[in-house]
């Protein structure tokens, strides 16, 4: 922006140059006797110019023009120009007594510049309208991204709570010795729900916090469930975006882990370069057999919402049916 106003200025500085007449022996006489002065009032000519195009852009055009008061709009500008004509005269009247002054000639000589700076500060305008409408849009949708994000957090989080307190309530009954550090490894989690999720997290915290509700739920289902897990997310520091995957997981354990057949559920999660593979797979009941309440399906919901918002165009979600396995199998490129 400031290159393309030393670019404007340097060609308007130009225009009296590029568009003046011959002189004649007697004006060249004069301007050579006088010529600081004509330097001076050059300069201040031109200082005008520019505080017209300012004001226009700034001041004129949103009061008058956006206003609808044309009228109003054309006084302020005649009366800039007007004051432009009574510095040039005393100018001419204090420091070039002896040069003859001509009000035609002075209208003819700034028509092109003024014409220059009134055409120019109104695409001036008219961008910088552009650019703030633009970014206003973008706060818009940055603004409804993030409290539609974190809706859709708040309601992941309840189906989670719900799912571990119920762990806590069967340890209890049962008066497990591993209760207590199951409350523990709960505080943990609740910890990290409530205050390392606010932005994106490290994938090695994001995977601790899977690998933690995952030995909750062992302890509750000991040797029920065949559990199958394989983390490999290699050496770099990647980043993710926090609690996506866990609606994954609490789906499996809510869905494969109860009246199955020898239920199994395998989760597997590799990084290979800038790209994440995720995969969960359970036995599940058929349809007419399952029994359904008021929360199925709003954690996959959910999470596909949020991967549409946080990484459109950049992952890959499918989700089969082929009795008896469930599966999904998610791929992020986390560049």
């Amino acid at each position: 922006m400031v290159v393309l106003h030393l670019v404007t200025w340097t060609i308007m500085f130009s225009l009296p140059h590029l568009l003046k007449a011959d002189r004649t022996a007697n004006d060249r006489e004069v301007f050579d006797r006088h010529k600081d002065a004509f330097i001076a009032l050059f300069i201040i000519i031109n200082v005008l110019w520019i505080g017209l195009f300012y004001l226009n852009a700034y001041v004129l055009i949103p009061q008058f023009i956006y206003r609808r008061k044309v009228l109003m709009y054309i006084v302020a500008l005649m009366g800039y120009i007007g004051f432009m004509l009574v510095v040039d005269v005393s100018f001419f009247m204090l420091f070039i007594p002896d040069a003859s002054f001509s009000v035609y000639n002075f209208f003819v000589f700034n028509f092109f510049p003024l014409l220059f700076i009134l055409l120019g500060s109104t695409a001036y305008r008219l961008i910088i309208d552009r650019i703030e409408s633009r970014q206003r849009a973008k706060d818009r949708i940055a603004e409804n991204l993030k409290t539609e994000l974190s809706l859709l957090r708040s309601q992941v989080s309840p189906h989670f709570m719900f799912n571990v307190l119920n762990n806590m309530v069967a340890l209890a009954r049962k008066k497990s010795d591993l209760l207590e550090p199951s409350l523990i490894k709960l505080s943990q989690l609740l910890r990290y729900m409530l205050y390392e999720t606010h932005e994106k997290v490290s994938l090695h915290r994001e995977v601790e916090y899977l690998q933690s509700y995952i030995d909750l739920q062992q302890q509750r289902f000991g040797k029920a469930v065949d559990i199958n897990t394989e983390f490999d997310i290699g050496s770099d520091n990647h980043s993710i975006e926090p609690m996506l995957l866990i609606p994954f997981v609490e789906n499996a354990f809510k869905h494969g882990a109860v009246m199955i057949q020898d239920p199994m559920i395998e989760i597997r999660l590799k990084v290979r370069g800038k790209r994440l593979d995720f995969s969960v797979r359970n036995k599940y009941r058929p349809e007419g057999e399952e029994v359904k309440d008021e929360a199925s399906g709003i954690g996959l919901v959910n999470v596909e919402r949020r991967l549409k918002l946080l990484y459109p165009g950049k992952h890959a979600l499918k989700i089969s049916k082929e009795h008896p396995w469930f599966e999904v199998q998610l791929n992020i490129d986390l560049e």
